[in-house]
């Protein structure tokens, strides 16, 4: 299993080209309830944790940057409520219509190298540039609804949709199906909900 940066990670989604649509063929393993109440429970905690982390923070204290070249928590916030968007897109129109991935593939020991490797701040890495905040929901209320409604979304496709493990895209953990890429929907949120954190935590963060 290859080790390498959250943002390669999403610039590999961004390149990502599959073989087309109708290549896969059937794939011996299907999620299981228990693996899909897992991912679940996963993303409605980072949900949770995200809103925690930004509950009553005045307009100071969401714009306050800990240093010119860091991210306020209002721009860490419209980057989760961006990401949510265009993983489960990639989701969607890509890794979905790509080809079946080796048999016998160690699944699990993927799901735990997605959960593992994503939320660890060890490095700290450049955000792709479609993924650079701009203030695209035009303010830090705008990109938490936004992100609820987004989650809810993804929360919602988990559900419904057949054949996450059937399909496989390259990214630089190794192979991905559907499955890890919504893992790692939440596991990024919760990445970033540490990076919050971490800008809360600084002596210099407003008190109010």
């Amino acid at each position: 299993m290859k080790t390498k940066s959250l943002a390669g990670v999403l610039i590999a989604l961004l390149l990502v080209a599959v073989a087309g649509a109708g290549a896969a063929a059937a794939s011996a393993q299907e999620v299981t309830q228990a693996e899909k109440d897992r991912v679940l429970q996963y993303l409605e905690t980072t949900k949770k944790n995200v809103l925690e982390a930004t509950k009553g923070l005045s307009e100071t204290q969401w714009n306050f940057k800990p240093a010119p070249d860091r991210w306020s928590v209002a721009q860490v916030m419209e980057h989760i409520a961006a990401s949510e968007d265009f993983i489960r897109g990639m989701v969607k129109e890509k890794v979905m219509v790509a080809p079946a991935g080796e048999p016998g593939r160690d699944v699990k020991k993927t799901d735990e190298a997605v959960l593992a490797m994503i939320p660890d701040r060890t490095n700290k890495v450049q955000a792709p540039e479609p993924l650079v905040p701009t203030n695209r929901f035009g303010s830090p209320e705008g990109s938490m609804k936004h992100f609820v409604e987004s989650r809810a979304v993804t929360e919602d496709y988990l559900k419904t949709t057949a054949g996450l493990r059937d399909h496989v895209a390259d990214s630089p953990l190794g192979k991905l199906d559907g499955y890890e890429f919504v893992l790692l929907i939440a596991a990024h949120s919760e990445r970033h909900t540490k990076q919050i954190n971490e800008v809360k935590a600084d002596p210099n963060f407003p008190k109010h």
